[in-house]
């Protein structure tokens, strides 16, 4: 098995959805990027596919399926690169996008 890096690619805030649906923040204080994670962080996993310490519980339960495939050998035939999966947490009012990558040695 190959191990793996996740990398976070961007972290978005949908402000026209916030202002609608969000219960959280305030006109002085409006709810912000994920805290969770920073742009350009990066993870390794390696050996078996558990999430790494510091990760968003919630973002690893949507990401999980594509890191353990990408570190079993699998290639996703829409992205262009072989390896490399590029996926997101399902948080509809801040999303985090991510970089999966298979790291061979």
């Amino acid at each position: 098995m190959s191990k793996c890096k996740i990398t976070v690619l961007k972290r978005l805030l949908l402000e026209d959805l916030i202002k609608e649906y969000s219960s959280e923040g305030t006109p002085e204080e409006p709810l912000g990027q994920c805290t969770t994670f920073r742009d350009g962080q990066e993870f390794i996993i390696e050996n078996d596919p558990v999430m790494p310490e510091g990760f968003c519980f919630w973002a690893w339960s949507d990401i999980q399926r594509d890191v353990a495939m990408i570190m079993y050998g699998a290639d996703i035939h829409w992205i262009s690169k072989k390896g490399t999966m590029i996926n997101c947490c399902s948080d509809g009012l801040r999303p985090v996008v991510f970089k999966v990558e298979r790291i061979e040695d």
